[in-house]
């Protein structure tokens, strides 16, 4: 191996210093970097890590993505980055797309459809190489966005967008199932708290899960109340339901952070839960184990969407517009009764 005239740390080392400390052309450092267009002996190539460990050679991201005609960047928006669930679900996509040499960059709609799509031509002039969808805008209004070519993927949604893959949880399914556990412990009157969609047009499939969860078991719709998905939207919810003639004797709620809003309105009443009031959440975040007391929850898969995402982000042959749907897991705590 060559002497090296450049020591790392001692300045910006470029691909020409590697080539030297390595003994090869630049051409060959380009090759390893690049995976190619020419192959390279397994020897020279170790010999060429080594000199890119050696001397923290860092690539430039930008001369590399014109060079293999990818910039190994992923583009994500969710509606509310300070949701515990979408906080930890771009984390496990960030973890999920860095183990497969990609760097993510997300931004905030803050649930406003014309900040999406601000940051959606964002990440289009940015040269993506794919962009991870939570959207409030309607399938249609997705599938009409211009993002020049650049692929797309959905998470969180009920229904598809044309030649656009989906991935999510069975959101209906795990609905129902809390409230199953629910109706096992014999609570009759279950009311929920569902987020407001800014497409009033839209039903929530959690909701649905519910009703078909009372009917199946032959009991009647408890009351159903619908506010933003916050934990003060969850407080000021459960705080209507309480002002009612007759209190519901377990809450269903649709997200853990509502949940949380119940938990707090049910103590200042007075009340306890799960003695007076029964709660069961969705999400499954970090939040539903740090309250007080732990919630029963439905966990989303975080993890097996995250891998879902990136094999379906990185899959360009695959113009399929089709829903996966991943099952939920029941965590049982202390707020059903259990």
């Amino acid at each position: 191996m060559a002497n090296p005239q450049v020591q790392a740390g001692t300045g910006r080392v470029t691909r020409t210093d590697v080539a030297r400390y390595a003994g090869v052309s630049t051409a060959v450092v380009s090759y390893v970097i690049n995976g190619g267009p020419k192959p390279v002996a397994a020897t020279t190539a170790a010999r060429v890590r080594e000199a890119i460990k050696a001397l923290h050679y860092q690539p430039n991201a930008t001369a590399r993505a014109l060079t293999i005609g990818s910039a190994r960047l992923l583009g994500m928006i969710v509606p509310d980055s300070t949701n515990p669930y979408f906080a930890e679900l771009t984390d496990a996509i960030a973890q999920a797309a860095g183990s497969r040499g990609y760097a993510l960059l997300a931004a905030n709609s803050r649930t406003d459809a014309d900040t999406e799509r601000q940051n959606t031509l964002n990440l289009v002039s940015r040269q993506v190489d794919a962009i991870i969808l939570a959207t409030v805008l309607s399938p249609s209004e997705v599938a009409a966005m211009p993002v020049q070519g650049i692929r797309r993927v959905l998470i969180d949604q009920s229904s598809a967008a044309h030649g656009i893959p989906t991935i999510s949880t069975d959101f209906e399914q795990g609905a129902a199932i809390g409230v199953q556990h629910l109706i096992g412990h014999g609570y009759k009157d279950i009311a929920i708290l569902v987020g407001k969609d800014i497409d009033p047009s839209r039903v929530d499939p959690r909701h649905n899960g519910w009703k078909k969860a009372l009917r199946e078991a032959g009991l009647p719709e408890g009351p159903a109340e619908f506010t933003d998905f916050t934990r003060q939207g969850g407080y000021e919810a459960t705080r209507r339901l309480l002002d009612l003639p007759k209190l519901p004797t377990a809450i269903f709620a649709s997200s853990d952070l509502l949940a949380v809003g119940a938990l707090r309105a049910i103590h200042e009443a007075g009340l306890s839960i799960p003695n007076d009031i029964a709660v069961v959440s969705f999400d499954g975040t970090s939040e539903s184990e740090f309250s007080w007391p732990q919630l029963t929850t439905v966990r989303q898969p975080i993890n097996r969407i995250a891998d879902a995402v990136l094999e379906a982000a990185l899959s360009p042959n695959d113009t399929d517009g089709k829903i996966q749907l991943l099952p939920t897991e029941l965590i049982i705590r202390r707020s059903c009764g259990c």
